[in-house]
């Protein structure tokens, strides 16, 4: 076991003296491997930020229910009344007409307009929280209300957030399409990597084969180079991704101020850091391994 250690050690130092003997050539592999890496990865953080915002802004789905302008105010206690009684209904909240019309007129700048109306042209509104948040539900309550007697409109408050999370799917979707065609790529310039690698250390290999050097004992520093290379192409990656999120929150902070929320952009988890890192580096191994394996077969001892 101490042997094996010790052969693996110095496999690793190999690879690293290797590594640092090519900055520039090493820093151009971190660098495209980095930009292949940080597109999945930003689309990752991007789409857990909406999903967070979907799911937060879905919390109490609610019904609005406007009833006509010139429905009696019994006939709308009357409906809020039947509401309550409904389990599938967690609250009812009812606004009248003159509520309604009092709030616009607290707001600011339109105390003149709501002045000169004249008549009061806002209707009787039920806002109904459903207490089971199945789309099914909502959609089928809104259509049951929006044919009640006395309602000009029923609608689903949580649309738009349905719609974000709905995206959000689709997006994910993509997201994985592309980071598995990047994930091919990855696999290829470490293939190419190490390919040039082997090729220039062709006479040493032949040699050490024929003194009687086993596959493994060959293969471990160009399995560790690529591991290497995969885990320097994960912290560029990282780095842009935290620079994007940085720019981006600048601007999302102020729109978010403007609906009153604190709501920022995450930045990747440590578990999702740490996988990233796993996933790069197990991309520039098998890269590696796919190359070495390939070119140990094919440079034979004459």
């Amino acid at each position: 076991m101490r042997s094996w250690l010790r052969q693996h050690r110095l496999a690793l130092a190999a690879a690293a003296r290797k590594w640092l003997a090519q900055r520039a050539a090493a820093l151009l592999n971190a660098l495209a491997l980095g930009v292949a890496l940080a597109l999945p990865a930003g689309g990752f953080a991007l789409l857990e930020g909406l999903q967070a915002l979907s799911t937060r802004s879905a919390i109490d789905p609610q019904v609005s229910v406007f009833m006509r302008t010139d429905v009696a105010p019994q006939a709308t206690q009357q409906l809020a009344a039947r509401l309550r009684r409904d389990p599938r209904v967690h609250r009812v909240r009812l606004i009248t007409r003159e509520d309604a019309l009092q709030s616009l007129r607290d707001t600011s700048g339109l105390a003149d307009v709501v002045s000169a109306l004249g008549s009061n042209p806002l209707p009787d509104t039920l806002v109904v929280t459903v207490a089971a948040s199945g789309e099914k539900t909502l959609d089928q309550l809104a259509e049951e209300l929006g044919r009640a007697p006395g309602v000009a409109q029923a609608q689903v408050d949580a649309l738009w957030a349905r719609r974000l999370a709905a995206l959000e799917r689709v997006g994910r979707l993509a997201l994985v399409l592309v980071a598995g065609i990047l994930a091919v790529g990855l696999v290829a310039i470490a293939f190419n990597t190490i390919r040039l690698q082997i090729l220039t250390l062709r006479d040493e290999i032949e040699v050490s084969k024929l003194i009687g050097a086993t596959d493994a004992f060959i293969q471990r520093p160009f399995l560790y180079l690529g591991l290497l290379q995969g885990l320097a192409g994960a912290l560029v990656a990282l780095g842009l991704v935290w620079g994007a999120l940085a720019l981006l929150n600048t601007e999302v902070a102020g729109l978010a101020r403007t609906y009153g929320s604190d709501f920022r952009l995450p930045f990747l988890s440590l578990g999702e850091v740490v996988g990233l890192a796993l996933i790069a580096g197990g991309l520039g191994w098998l890269g590696a391994y796919m190359s070495v394996s390939k070119y140990l077969r094919e440079i034979e001892p004459a």
